[in-house]
């Protein structure tokens, strides 16, 4: 039986909603991350930051404007030092000025993707996948690719039977 990872970086606190900014408990990649987990099994890691960024949303996306700008690599907490034990990686994050946070990267760039198949998926508000999976093809040399899913962030809470269905079919 496959082996699932899902590496995901979630925000919670105050996020973009619909056009509004809303204080959410749980962030809306997390929500999404454990919804495949309960359809196709596996481990979860997330992937979290030494520097935290900042509560108020809008100087939080400066904040992570300015890391890609500078293609930054922030500290995290806890690396995977490997990958090896999976089959498949369900790379999952919020739509951060079109890509995945710089965080996710810094993960990323730490691991051996030969014969893993790799998906991404990205919480957003508007911008579907952005160009997240362009980005994991340059990123995650030796994988093969399933199909990316978007999920609106704010509908998150209720995409159970789309992220089910999709993650079933993804491995």
């Amino acid at each position: 039986m496959a082996k699932n990872l899902i590496l995901f970086y979630s925000r919670k606190g105050e996020n973009y909603w619909n056009g509004n900014i809303k204080n959410i408990a749980k962030g809306n990649t997390e929500i999404v991350a454990e919804f495949i987990q309960k359809a196709v099994g596996g481990d979860l890691f997330e992937v979290e930051t030494v520097k935290t960024y900042a509560a108020d949303y809008y100087t939080c996306i400066e904040e992570a404007k300015q890391e890609l700008r500078e293609q930054a690599r922030p500290e995290l907490k806890k690396y995977l030092d490997s990958i090896a034990e999976y089959d498949n990686v369900f790379v999952c994050g919020p739509c951060w000025w079109g890509t995945f946070p710089m965080a996710i990267f810094t993960q990323l760039e730490k691991l051996d993707f030969s014969g893993k198949k790799v998906m991404a998926v990205m919480t957003h508000e508007g911008s579907g996948l952005g160009t997240c999976e362009s980005d994991l093809k340059k990123l995650c040399a030796g994988a093969v690719f399933g199909k990316g899913l978007a999920v609106h962030g704010a509908d998150a809470s209720e995409s159970e039977n789309t992220v089910v269905s999709w993650a079933q079919k993804a491995i």
